[in-house]
């Protein structure tokens, strides 16, 4: 079984990520659940040391989707689409959001290009008889249901406690294949299809004010406010 696991680098200089997507996929081949994690980023150049921190964590293969342009959520779900079909994962488990423009918008659309189940905000993951269990948070708690493979799960926040990357398997993750492709040779278009206009502070709100008792209170209500 082979599952796809997408990384993003992310412009956040104050915040380490630690992918709770990788850590997961490990974690199911360690338990004799996966023989081979593949991991994908799309991106620039430097998305390359993104995925070599992958692979030393446990991940087998990765490939580098190189593009400097400003990639949208459907621009990146139409390449995984383009690298499922190539690699012909069992499923592919994303984060619920990615750090810099959080649209938690990128698994949904790639299980609904490829018409695969899906399972979101999921808080455990177990994989067994061509089907995922999937404990997920929801408003009112927790909802666990039961998804039929091929599917595409995105991680909470809560799924895991990712593993720290040591020396050797540094260096281990050099040796690593990690193939680059270019977006056309995916025959993706990625050209941005949203604009953004403006991007303003809300305006600032206007002091409070003390006042001496309710019968106050009423008059400012009736008076200024007009709400009785």
């Amino acid at each position: 079984m082979k599952v796809l696991v997408p990384v993003k680098r992310v412009v956040d200089y104050n915040v380490k990520v630690r992918v709770k997507a990788v850590e997961q996929a490990v974690r199911l081949k360690e338990a004799g659940v996966v023989k081979e994690i593949l991991v994908v980023s799309c991106g620039t150049t430097a998305s390359q040391e993104t995925l070599r921190t992958a692979l030393a964590l446990g991940a087998d293969r990765a490939i580098l989707v190189e593009t400097d342009v400003e990639l949208q959520p459907l621009a990146v779900a139409k390449l995984l689409q383009a690298v499922v079909k190539k690699e012909s994962p069992n499923f592919a488990i994303l984060g619920k959001q990615a750090i810099d423009d959080d649209c938690n918008q990128t698994g949904q659309m790639l299980s609904a290009l490829l018409g695969w189940s899906q399972a979101t905000f999921a808080s455990k993951v177990t994989i067994a008889d061509g089907k995922a269990e999937v404990t997920r948070e929801v408003d009112g708690g927790l909802e666990t249901i039961s998804v039929n493979l091929p599917a595409v799960i995105t991680a909470d926040l809560r799924l895991n406690e990712p593993r720290y990357v040591t020396l050797p398997n540094i260096m281990k993750a050099k040796k690593k294949p990690l193939e680059v492709f270019k977006p056309d040779a995916l025959g993706v278009d990625v050209s941005p299809r949203l604009a953004t206009l403006k991007v303003e502070e809300p305006p600032t709100r206007k002091s409070g004010v003390k006042l001496a008792d309710a019968k106050a209170l009423v008059e400012k209500l009736r008076n200024e406010a007009k709400v009785i």
